[in-house]
């Protein structure tokens, strides 16, 4: 396959084809999903976290806050290997794993009342396994927000016109929802924020050039500040007033940019200039530094399969689901929705001269050691006005492809830095989408943990319990944030979340082999959960012994190695629970399968 077309095509029609059977077969015959049952979201309707949604706007809310960074930065950094690994890990990886864990997560939380992960392990597997998943989610949440965050960091600092454009859809996600929850109509809501947010980047180059714009020329520590303060009041809102709005009008900014990008594609059908292997694949690549196994999977996981799903499927979502079969445009429909932005990222990626790719994507001293010439960078970085060399993290490398295809339909050509600062916006808003829910979850998480030691904080309502956890979660994450680099904390990010995916499709499996009346149906759980498992082993392993503690390396990190070992532990207890587990449920053949009792 030599141009994009090939691919937008062919992966539009195996995951239309995937939700179709697969979805359908799995949400109605595996989790008999049954609309007569109460959702948890009416049983316990609070107006604050259970608060009955509609299917679409929880659709957008849900696929906002889990495609954060990761199906856009991931398939980037992953280009190293060549085009045909990612998107291969992209299509198998999704159908397969991240659409299945996505679903049975969600229903097994809303089978619990809404609860955390962490709750239905307790339930599912027996305490110690409840109390090993808890302690591991606080680990991995806050690795995740920390590697969220640090995405932002690197797109904002001395970007004045990006951080306007940014800060300005607080304001209107708040004034959408306010909107909504006194008028009870979402569409004449919905076109003003979009507009507003659309006009706050056009006169983005006025405010660049004014005083104002030279304030908000931030540092990097200045950003990494910001954003855990930004956190807090986000977490301690209700859901209605900053995270469904905002994340129901970022899901219009990222399905309508990502449709342009189909639309352009379409109409440029660029050619992939990368190779379909490179010769990285065995290790040593400037980008990353593992070899195409296992690392494609653990860079590439938001688009094929990510345990951050997790949070966010028994964090808010289930609090807002209206009917059981809407978890499966919800669910699935998100998640194969994710997956073809992580295709439509790696052929940004993969556009690019290769050259152009590694320059941007790695430090100067590096590339410099590659003996490659660029070839339109120095072009791209005076249309769009910016250094471009060395913008590592995979972000910057995304906004440059996108605005490079976009720029070559004849109308736009001249459009380079608006488009470039859209995507950076866009990269951004998504993100912080994905931060608000996941330090929200860290928040039940932690709520629920210490709550065994004090039982008013088990109350999600309970004020002082909510902002005294908030500021907790904020405060762990943003320390993490302000202490490491982008290579570090993304790798343990991609080690920690694999692992939070294993977790969720084992319970998954459990769930299925007790609920369903054909214990076989859980191998759509088991057959991911045993590439999954291996695969994340041996990568912390990979990681442990040649980066985290080998102070040759470039990585080298006593405090990253030791909460890998610590996670790794933590995982593998929890599998012999499960385990332990599936052997009970698997010898009692002739019992009836016993129903949760979810909402008694």
């Amino acid at each position: 396959m030599s141009h994009a077309l090939t691919f937008v095509i062919a992966t539009l029609c195996i995951l239309a084809i995937c939700y179709r059977l697969y979805g359908v077969f799995f949400v109605r015959k595996v989790l008999n999903a049954d609309d007569s049952e109460v959702t948890p979201s009416h049983v316990f309707e609070d107006g604050k976290d259970y608060v009955p949604t509609k299917k679409w706007v929880n659709f957008g809310s849900h696929f906002a806050a889990i495609a954060a960074a990761g199906p856009l930065v991931g398939p980037v950094l992953a280009a190293q290997y060549g085009y045909f690994p990612g998107f291969l890990w992209l299509l198998v990886g999704c159908v397969v794993g991240g659409a299945v864990h996505d679903t049975v997560v969600l229903f097994a939380s809303m089978k619990h009342q809404g609860k955390s992960l962490s709750e239905v392990a307790k339930s599912e597997l027996g305490p110690i396994a409840g109390w090993c998943t808890g302690l591991a989610m606080l680990f991995i949440i806050t690795i995740t927000m920390a590697g969220l965050s640090m995405v932002v960091v690197h797109a904002l600092e001395r970007n004045p016109w990006g951080t306007f454009a940014v800060f300005m859809t607080i304001p209107v996600a708040i004034g959408v929802g306010l909107w909504e929850r006194f008028t009870g109509s979402m569409r004449g809501a919905t076109w003003v924020g979009i507009l507003v947010i659309f006009g706050c980047v056009l006169i983005g180059p006025y405010i660049q050039a004014s005083a104002f714009g030279e304030w908000l020329s931030l540092k990097a520590s200045t950003v990494s500040l910001v954003l855990p303060f930004y956190a807090f009041f986000a977490t301690a809102l209700p859901v209605w007033m900053l995270l469904t709005p905002r994340g129901y009008l970022s899901s219009f900014m990222k399905i309508g940019v990502f449709g342009a990008l189909v639309i352009g594609v379409v109409f440029i059908n660029p050619e992939i200039q990368f190779p379909a292997v490179t010769q990285f694949i065995h290790g040593n690549g400037p980008v990353l530094a593992g070899p195409v196994w296992p690392f494609i999977s653990i860079t590439i996981a938001c688009g094929a399969i990510s345990g951050f799903h997790a949070f966010i499927g028994s964090g808010t979502t289930p609090k807002q689901i209206d009917k059981w079969n809407d978890i499966l445009p919800v669910a699935f429909g998100a998640m194969c929705a994710e997956c073809v932005v992580g295709v439509m990222a790696l052929i940004a990626a993969t556009a690019l001269h290769p050259a152009d790719y590694f320059a941007i994507n790695s430090a100067p001293q590096v590339f410099a050691g590659l003996g490659m010439d660029v070839v339109n960078l120095p072009k791209l970085s005076q249309e769009i006005g910016l250094d471009l060399y060395g913008r590592t993290g995979g972000a910057v490398t995304l906004a440059v492809g996108m605005a490079d295809i976009f720029t070559r339909i004849p109308w736009f050509s001249h459009l380079a830095s608006y488009f470039f600062q859209f995507v950076v916006m866009f990269e951004a808003v998504f993100i912080l989408t994905a931060v608000d829910s996941g330090t929200r979850v860290a928040r039940y998480l932690l709520q629920d943990f210490f709550g065994d030691l004090w039982a008013p904080l088990k109350r999600t309502n309970w004020m002082p319990g909510a902002i005294g956890c908030s500021i907790v979660a904020c405060v762990l994450w943003g320390y993490l944030l302000n202490s490491g680099d982008i290579n570090s904390v993304w790798a343990l990010f991609g080690v920690s979340n694999q692992l939070m995916a294993s977790i969720g499709l084992m319970i998954g499996a459990t769930i299925i082999m007790r609920m369903s009346k054909k214990r076989w149906y859980a191998l759509t759980c088991l057959v991911p959960l045993a590439y999954l498992y291996v695969t994340v082993n041996y990568a912390a392993y990979w990681m442990v012994t040649n980066v985290y503690f080998n102070s040759a390396a470039k990585g080298y990190n006593l405090f990253n190695g030791t909460i890998s070992i610590i996670m790794v532990a933590l995982g593998f207890v929890i599998m012999v629970s499960s385990i332990q587990r599936w052997i009970v449920l698997w010898r009692a053949r002739g019992v009836e399968a016993r129903p949760v009792e979810a909402l008694s």
